[in-house]
């Protein structure tokens, strides 16, 4: 430990002030977690960041509605995760409910919705953001925004800003927090990933994760229908049937239902292959029963009309059928009901990283200790969407960004009690 005597006013010896450093690299809700727990243990932080402001990422999750954490059972919750055996001891030193309590003692309590999802009664992202950073301030922690880390030789971290300033620092512990390769206008480009595997960090391939899918659609079906809901609908995916809600965009289809299949769909798009997934488009109608609706006299309607009266079908559930190769619909009602039930799609990849809600692979667990501490690098921590686990939306992301950097910063502050 490193510590300076201190005078009181009368010239006597004070207790030590502590002054252990730690330098966070990258200032999302992981690095500002980790920062937070530092601090509060007395140890002198910095937070850097290459982007002019912190928490760029955190505040376009937050766009929509913040969605913090989820208020299902911790058991249940951790099944959400990819890589689950690495992250539960990090969830469970810091669970949905511990996030919960952070949210209140900023000054943002939390509701939980009827899907069970947990967001602060403002459902903003900034305000949150703001009270945290507040927090931090007062706690004396030191933020440096437009630095980029360039490279890492412990104990030295060497960081530019884009003018070109270069800046050399020789903190007691690093926690780098540089987020994953998502959304990289907002700060997270991966670029980290091949400067650490030259360190022999090992590095899973960073992939899109939750994110849409590419199919060709035709002319005519983009300008119809780019940007409609898919609404009440489910997809089969190989041996998983789930229903809920999509999109379609003009290179694909994205949303909700379709983001959890994404561990399935990478591994299948990894063997070089396109994907065949199935849309039922009347999810809550059997197969006899739209067989039996479909059996019908058509009485000279158009295939559209017929389908929209007989079959419940939207012109968008229509033209799709069309797009699944049938120019001509099939007007044997069994081989129509079967077609509606389970329409092909076919996705030809992912969309691409850049534009994905998040990103799978990383930082492998086999390079951690269970601090999180990087085996090549002694004194670097990790955290955060740099490593490699993956989960849906819902409050799984969020939750594990803040639970690994709480642990992170635990393990960091047991490294320099040595």
């Amino acid at each position: 430990m490193k510590a300076l005597m201190t005078m009181d006013e009368n010239g006597g010896d004070k207790s030590p002030r502590d002054t252990r450093t730690c330098a966070i690299i990258g200032g999302g809700p992981a690095g500002l977690m980790a920062a937070d727990v530092l601090s509060r243990h007395g140890i002198a932080v910095t937070i850097y960041d290459q982007m002019p402001s912190f928490g760029r990422k955190f505040l376009m999750a937050g766009r929509g509605g913040l969605n913090l954490t989820h208020s299902e059972p911790l058991e249940a919750f951790l099944t959400r995760y990819q890589n689950a055996d690495w992250l539960a001891p990090a969830i469970a030193a810091f669970p949905p409910d511990s996030l919960r309590e952070l949210a209140a003692e900023l000054g943002e309590p939390t509701f939980t919705g009827s899907s069970g999802r947990v967001f602060p009664k403002s459902f903003k992202a900034s305000p949150f953001l703001r009270a945290l950073l507040r927090r931090l301030l007062a706690q004396g922690v030191e933020f440096r925004p437009g630095f980029r880390l360039i490279d890492v030789a412990p104990p030295t971290l060497h960081l530019a800003s884009k003018s070109g300033e270069g800046l050399e620092l020789h903190p007691d512990a690093a926690i780098l927090a540089l987020g994953g390769a998502s959304w990289p206008r907002l700060g997270s480009d991966g670029q980290w990933a091949a400067m650490l595997a030259a360190h022999q960090v090992e590095i899973a391939p960073l992939m899109a994760a939750n994110c849409g899918y590419c199919v060709e659609w035709s002319a005519n079906f983009i300008e119809r229908f780019a940007g409609a809901p898919l609404k009440t609908i489910a997809i089969r995916c190989m041996d998983e049937y789930r229903r809920g809600e999509a999109m379609i965009t003009a290179s694909g289809i994205e949303g909700g239902l379709v983001y959890g299949f994404g561990p399935k769909l990478r591994q299948s798009f990894a063997q070089g292959k396109d994907v065949v997934i199935h849309l039922d488009l009347r999810p809550d109608i059997t197969d006899k029963a739209l067989e039996t609706s479909l059996s019908r006299p058509r009485n000279g309607q158009s295939a559209a009309n017929f389908l929209r009266k007989a079959a419940g079908l939207t012109p968008l559930s229509v033209a799709l059928l069309h797009e699944s190769g049938f120019q001509h619909l099939p007007k044997e009602p069994q081989i129509l009901a079967a077609l509606i039930k389970a329409m092909p799609l076919r996705l030809t990849g992912p969309a691409p990283l850049a534009r994905a809600i998040s990103t799978a692979g990383g930082v492998m667990s086999s390079a951690c200790t269970d601090a999180l501490m990087l085996k090549s690098l002694p004194g670097f921590f990790v955290a955060g969407e740099m490593l490699d686990w993956d989960a849906p939306t819902g409050g799984y992301l969020l939750q594990a960004a803040f639970a690994t950097g709480a642990k992170a910063a635990h393990g960091a502050l047991a490294y320099l009690s040595k």
